[in-house]
């Protein structure tokens, strides 16, 4: 049976661009089919015209040197030179209605006595409350890792797994630490999809898959199917588990209790003139309606100031939202020069989580359907594309 492409993957954050990407660059003709009109996932810089196309993160806001796959990706579109540096400021906590500094909930003889257990406890398979409470302890934890932590991954941390919130990665010494784009980190996703050889259709609901002998058929809802010899679902895993195809039923089975969290971000871009506070990197809040908020400071504009307050889901109003950050930020919702509210789900992994990785792949084995997103090492940029290359390398090989 003739297909219509090599490759076809169903979702565009920069899992499924990744998968894409990878695909593309082996020569191979691919499709992404993202279903709303936007491109990027939780990739999302909100860019304002009216302000002159001034930019605010309202996802995820900053790329490491360590971020292998991602620098692959970029010196392959000749991005790497484009790279800007963040100028260094520093988070604070934000308790009681007050400001504070990160350090003043850090116990600090406590985190002597415990540290040393960093080199003996072991990592795999405890929740981030079992790990982090031993190795730094349990009052760091509670009166100030934990809030650290929800600000990282924008829900409760407790039972998180420890291994997937944070993973050594080797850094490259020729690119700056931490960076972005003079546009956002929105640019990623922008060159990635303008490839040669690589096709985009936003817009597109899929309504079933089906595997077809070699091949997979997509049948959208608007009744139309392409088919393709290899297939990547490159979504959240409660989009996955409806979109498996018969005949992956013991793969269906592995990731069908993976929860969602669900985060309100509300993003508010201010005159420079309408704000006294001091350059920061953000806040991380201590038992609030929002687990952290993110500045644009660490690239400073002439004129505007930008922050994204990623809020606990129905913990307030839209309105109610914009009049909390503008108090905390000392100003007031009338000083508001533009704001946008953007949805977003990150996955809510929790105790067993590799376990049903390992289900997954035992179940994907030997076939040419990959499954990818940023629900298998973390909820980084960099530990989604890892997915991505080594679903990539598993489906059309080395």
């Amino acid at each position: 049976m003739p297909k219509d492409f090599d490759h076809i993957v169903i979702g565009a954050g920069i899992s499924g661009l990744g998968a894409a990407h990878f695909s593309t660059r082996r020569g191979l003709k691919t499709l992404i089919l993202e279903a709303s009109e936007r491109i990027g996932g939780c990739i999302n810089s909100q860019r304002f015209e009216a302000l002159g196309g001034y930019w605010t993160e309202g996802g995820g806001h900053t790329c490491f040197n360590s971020y292998g796959n991602m620098l692959s990706i970029l010196d392959d579109l000749g991005l790497t030179a484009q790279v800007q540096p963040k100028v260094k400021v520093g988070y604070s906590l934000w308790k009681d209605g007050k400001r504070r500094k990160v350090t003043s909930q850090l116990h600090f003889f406590e985190a002597a006595r415990s540290i040393p257990r960093i080199f003996k406890a072991p990592k795999v398979g405890r929740s981030v409350r079992d790990y982090y409470g031993e190795v730094l302890g349990q009052r760091n934890y509670q009166d100030l890792l934990q809030h650290a932590f929800q600000a990282v991954i924008c829900q409760p941390a407790d039972d998180y797994p420890a291994e997937a919130l944070f993973r050594r990665k080797p850094r490259r010494k020729d690119v700056i630490k931490a960076f972005t784009f003079a546009e956002g980190i929105s640019t990623i996703p922008a060159a990635i999809a303008a490839q040669e050889g690589l096709e985009v259709r936003t817009g597109q609901q899929v309504a079933e898959i089906q595997r077809q002998d070699a091949a997979f058929s997509v049948r959208l809802q608007d009744g139309s199917a392409l088919t393709a010899g290899a297939l990547t679902l490159a979504v959240p895993p409660d989009v996955a588990t409806q979109l498996m195809p018969a005949g992956f039923e013991a793969a269906r089975d592995a990731i069908s209790g993976i929860g969602m969290a669900e985060i309100e971000t509300l993003v508010l871009a201010f005159d420079k003139s309408a704000l006294t506070l001091p350059p920061m990197a953000g806040l991380i809040a201590v038992e609030d309606a929002f687990y952290s908020a993110v500045s644009r400071d660490f690239l400073p504009d002439a004129r505007y100031r930008g922050f994204a307050f990623h809020f606990k889901p129905n913990a307030l109003a839209p309105e109610a939202q914009v009049e909390r950050a503008c108090a905390i930020l000392g100003t007031s919702p009338d000083r508001v020069a533009a704001q946008a509210h953007v949805a977003n789900r990150l996955p809510a992994l929790r105790s067993g989580h590799g376990e049903r990785v390992a289900k997954l792949d035992t179940a994907l084995a030997g076939t040419r359907l990959g499954v990818t997103g940023n629900w298998f090492f973390g909820v980084s940029m960099e530990d989604a594309l890892t997915r991505s290359r080594s679903e990539s390398d598993r489906v059309f090989g080395q």
